[in-house]
């Protein structure tokens, strides 16, 4: 215990205010004490005690001087004897309140003094009062009690300046959300414009190499102009049968369509030959066209499903056939399904067999070389779609071009004299379109007859 009253020391203490050191503002600086006493060896005492854990320790011997130190320094506590003349401890710490109220303030006092410390605890507002004489551990304590309330209270305040500039950063953020929000969403619906722009000009782009594609093949068909287009209808129809859809559905009807572009370069004697008909020369020449096909199609990336379609669509169920001598499964589905709506439509037109045959005699043909020829499952789908296709008979009627309206609906392929598609089957008329039917028959030799759909003939 200390005896808090015994003469001696001889450690200066601080009086004048020129040499008081201004506060270190750096985080890590030691925090500053102020010790006020009129008695010498109660500040040097305080200072041995509180120096060697590592705060910087002030003295005064009296209030007054003690606020000229608060005046001229940081201090972040300052402990004070209650009895000093002029001007007690009470009187000295509500001074300090009142000039530095973030100084915490602890108050030195005997037992006799009670009555002035209460008026320190209501005026001054004491973090703490320490009897004396006083226990080394219990002032220690009380200081760094004292000094750790305060920077929780330093830290508190800092979160609550934080929390302010949060909550008006969140206000105005709110206020302005909604605009940016329509600003955004003004700059997705413009990107969302552009690309369904490009998609919409990419899909052109391709839709027209198709047609470009479809329609050198129809020149190059002649007489029997319009078949690729009637194998894409057969094979798309087998296809939806079948349980195909999405991509798989569209790759069969773009090889129906395009799968004659290998036969481009052939002469006109070899196509209207039977394979087992040709010279070695000529069956080498045939047997590449669907290798030619795709090579001329891979160059369209959307177009590279069909293109490996039109490569195999001339293979055999029983392994025979041609460029890759592919058998059963292993012949893409798609494949499997042109091969018999290619050889469905060309039994027709009288080319498979070398003369025309009917519907019925096409269909026995087909059933003839399931397993051989062709897959038996897409077989029995031929047979099935054929077999709905004449449940409902097509009705139609032969009209002169003068005699047709918009709206009308063709039931066969408008075909010119030489072979050439003018309209294909199932074209719906338009006024524009008439007019240019009746043109061209104006320019004809010999008039011509348009075929089309009885109005509710098909119950529609």
């Amino acid at each position: 215990m200390h005896p808090g009253a015994q003469a001696g020391g001889g450690e200066g203490y601080y009086v004048n205010t020129a040499s008081v050191p201004a506060g270190d503002t750096r985080e890590d600086a030691p925090l500053t004490l102020l010790c006020v006493d009129d008695e010498t060896n109660i500040l040097n005492a305080l200072r041995r005690l509180l120096r060697p854990h590592g705060y910087r320790v002030l003295t005064a011997p009296s209030g007054a001087e003690g606020l000229e130190v608060i005046a001229a320094t940081t201090v972040d506590l300052v402990l004070s004897d209650m009895r000093m003349p002029h001007m007690d401890g009470a009187q000295f710490l509500e001074q300090v309140k009142a000039r530095s109220p973030d100084t915490a303030r602890i108050l030195l006092t005997g037992y006799a003094d009670l009555a002035s410390t209460v008026s320190a605890i209501n005026k001054a507002e004491i973090y703490r009062y320490i009897s004396k004489p006083w226990e080394d551990a219990v002032v220690l304590g009380v200081v760094r009690d004292a000094l750790e309330r305060k920077r929780l209270g330093r830290e508190k305040a800092r979160l609550e300046r934080l929390t302010a500039q949060q909550n008006e950063a969140l206000r105005t953020l709110n206020e302005t959300l909604e605009e940016k929000v329509h600003a955004r969403t003004a700059e997705l619906a413009d990107a969302l414009a552009s690309l369904e722009a490009v998609h919409d000009k990419l899909k052109k782009s391709f839709v027209t190499s198709v047609k470009v594609f479809s329609n050198l093949i129809e020149l190059r068909e002649g007489a029997t102009s319009g078949h690729s287009r009637r194998v894409a209808d057969l094979a798309r129809r087998i296809a939806l049968r079948l349980g195909l859809g999405g991509e798989d559905l569209q790759d069969v009807t773009l090889a129906g369509l395009l799968h004659g572009i290998g036969e481009l370069g052939l002469p006109e004697t070899i196509l209207r030959k039977r394979l087992n008909a040709l010279d070695p020369d000529e069956r080498a020449a045939v047997m590449k066209h669907p290798l030619k096909a795709q090579w001329a199609l891979m160059a369209l990336e959307q177009l590279h499903g069909a293109a490996t379609l039109i490569r195999n669509y001339r293979e055999r169920y029983d392994g025979m056939g041609y460029p890759d001598r592919l058998s059963g499964l292993d012949i893409p589905m798609g494949s499997r399904i042109l091969a018999v709506a290619h050889d469905y439509e060309t039994a027709l037109e009288g080319v498979l067999t070398g003369t025309a045959v009917s519907r019925v005699q096409a269909r026995a043909l087909l059933i003839d070389a399931s397993e051989k020829h062709y897959d038996p499952a897409v077989v029995d789908a031929l047979v099935a779609v054929l077999d709905v296709a004449g449940v409902v008979p097509v009705m139609e009627r032969a009209l002169e071009p003068d005699a047709l309206e918009p709206g009308m609906v063709l039931t066969r392929d408008l075909v010119a004299a030489d072979g050439t598609l003018l309209v294909s089957r199932d074209h719906p008329l338009s006024a524009s379109l008439i007019e240019q039917i009746r043109r061209y028959d104006n320019r004809a030799d010999s008039r011509i007859r348009v075929y089309v759909r009885v109005r509710g003939a098909d119950g529609r």
